[in-house]
């Protein structure tokens, strides 16, 4: 069973995780209005990720007997002023969710709730990982610049990005 503390900070993260979701499809949405169909499809596949991640949220609270409460999702920024620019969003917003995981994590132990301190354990290891990926494209744009042909390719690139998928064991 899950303490009252951790179901409200579990179903606080189910809604950063759907806003996030919501915030790569505005990003989306800002790319392919800028002809970046790539990095748009990139955002696109995030945006899936992101909302897997409130999915297995979610699903973790019900199996621990816990009451999934949804909230109101927040209206995402829709405007920025170049690609580098969102790329440079996307890395703050992802050091924001790390900071809730590890909020969450941190009180996963207070409460000494081992169970939900193995999940947030998963959510840490991925959360370096999306660190690294929005790192490694920004460190590429500032390398090339975020105009001309170099753009383009990373672009390109973009558009491989796979669909996302949880592992089947957890």
């Amino acid at each position: 069973m899950l303490s009252p503390k951790l179901q409200e900070a579990l179903n606080k993260q189910i809604n950063e995780e759907f806003f996030s979701s919501y915030l790569y499809l505005a990003m989306a949405a800002y790319m392919e209005e800028s002809n970046m169909d790539g990095c748009a499809h990139w955002m696109r596949m995030q945006a899936q990720e992101e909302h897997m991640h409130g999915l297995k949220l979610f699903d973790y609270m019900t199996e621990r007997g816990g009451r999934v409460e949804l909230q109101a999702i927040a209206e995402p920024q829709k405007e920025w002023t170049s690609v580098l620019a969102v790329f440079e969003a996307t890395l703050a917003h992802e050091q924001h969710i790390s900071s809730c995981i590890a909020t969450l994590a941190d009180l996963a132990i207070k409460e000494k709730d081992h169970a939900t301190n193995n999940v947030m354990q998963w959510f840490v290891t991925e959360q370096v990982e999306e660190e690294a990926n929005v790192d490694k494209i920004l460190n590429q744009m500032k390398l090339m610049g975020d105009k001309g042909p170099g753009l383009f390719m990373l672009d390109r690139e973009l558009g491989g990005r796979a669909a996302p998928s949880l592992p089947a064991a957890e």
